[in-house]
């Protein structure tokens, strides 16, 4: 890759490996690109060891998602989802194991895959993008078995309440739903631009980020980032951040976020932003914890 590619390189999806010791980054070329993370933490790490340990084109769009399972790290771009075995990709082996598409309603059609999450209560993949629809997919049998919709525009991200069987999705019609996973009817519809303390018109009503834990919900995006109690269906903490709020999560007592702006943003679940942490971009399209360390890692 020459100059102006890595001078207009945007990396939109990361994944740590099951092991914790491999992050895999997933840019706007389609390529995935995994890293030695002892190798490029170490005290004596060099420039080479900071460099991807492998390169290769996954697809032919952005890689918008990545995720990983036990043995698996799935991939999406342009259409379609692809399985990669990590134990291979550490191998420096390079083949997908399979690669599928949601049933999309033309052949012609090619939406953006910008989101998965893993339901752990049935082992599906729920998938969300361009044609406004979320897509779940049996895990077991590779085939696409409901659609769910009900979104006016692009789905930009998706997440699972386990403990209340429940799918979560935001879009760029500025809608949070609440889909029931067995029967795929829609629950609730929370359009989070409409609540004053929310709304910020000048950045636009779409939801760029949404994420659980047990009774609450995080999301933002156009609208402050703000956390709302699922049972009463009504914000409690609105984050004075400035800019779009791109992903956040929950971790212990803190919420972490990046969005607009060249930082981590770590913030209590009252509402005050305790820390932000600087980075080098001035922008921040992902963030990922590594459950099996005490790190987190940020890509621009």
């Amino acid at each position: 890759m020459g100059p102006v590619e890595l001078l207009h390189m945007s990396v939109f999806s990361q994944s740590f490996s099951p092991c914790g010791r491999f992050l895999a980054a997933g840019n706007n070329y389609g390529e995935i690109a995994v890293f030695s993370l002892s190798a490029a933490l170490s005290p004596d790490a060099t420039a080479l060891n900071q460099k991807p340990v492998l390169t290769f084109t996954a697809h032919e769009g952005p890689v918008f998602s990545l995720l990983s399972t036990d043995c698996h790290l799935l991939s999406a771009g342009n259409g379609e989802i692809s399985a990669w075995s990590w134990s291979e990709l550490t191998k420096k082996n390079v083949k997908p194991l399979w690669t599928r598409r949601p049933n999309y309603k033309s052949s012609l059609e090619i939406p953006e895959i910008n989101s998965m999450t893993i339901n752990p209560r049935d082992n599906s993949l729920v998938v969300g993008g361009g044609d406004n629809n979320i897509h779940v997919m049996d895990l077991e049998n590779g085939v696409f078995k409901t659609v769910l919709q009900g979104h006016s525009d692009y789905v930009h991200c998706v997440t699972v309440r386990e403990r209340e069987a429940e799918i979560l999705s935001g879009g760029e019609d500025g809608a949070v739903r609440l889909w029931d996973s067995r029967t795929g009817q829609c629950v609730h519809c929370i359009e989070v631009y409409k609540y004053e303390v929310c709304a910020r018109p000048q950045y636009g009503k779409w939801i760029s980020c949404v994420t659980t834990d047990s009774d609450w919900m995080l999301c933002g995006g156009g609208p402050s980032l703000s956390l709302w109690h699922l049972r009463s269906l009504s914000p409690t903490s609105i984050f004075n951040l400035s800019g779009c709020q791109r992903q956040s999560t929950f971790h212990q007592d803190l919420i972490l976020t990046v969005g607009e702006g060249a930082f981590v943003s770590h913030c209590l679940l009252g509402g005050e932003v305790k820390a932000q942490i600087p980075c080098t971009p001035q922008s921040l399209n992902t963030l990922q914890l590594n459950n099996n360390s005490t790190e987190h890692r940020v890509r621009p």
